[in-house]
């Protein structure tokens, strides 16, 4: 998915994958998601997500609504918060650096 916010390019398919979250929904329930952190050549972050229509990734449209796809810039700080969460220490490490015990 590629995307310009804010004058900025976005693209998954250019951008590093540095880890990704499903919220173990089905892929077919509407309540499921998805989402990627990613790195650009930059040293910019950006969150990839995309859901079913019951979940945060959706729009309402009158009384219905629709599962979407979207791209969120993060700072460093945002990228490392989501990381903390969603993926395993080494990785973490790999991509922030050594962390202190």
């Amino acid at each position: 998915m590629k995307k310009i916010i804010n004058g900025r390019l976005y693209d998954t398919g250019t951008a590093k994958e540095i880890g990704c979250y499903e919220n173990g929904y089905g892929a077919g329930d509407f309540r499921y998601y998805y989402e990627s952190l990613y790195r650009k050549r930059t040293g910019e972050y950006f969150l990839y997500g995309s859901g079913g229509p019951m979940s945060k990734y959706s729009e309402s449209y009158g009384n219905m609504s629709s599962g979407i796809s979207e791209i969120i810039p993060f700072t460093e700080e945002e990228a490392k918060e989501w990381a903390e969460e969603h993926i395993d220490a080494d990785a973490y490490m790999e991509v922030f650096g050594t962390v202190e015990e």
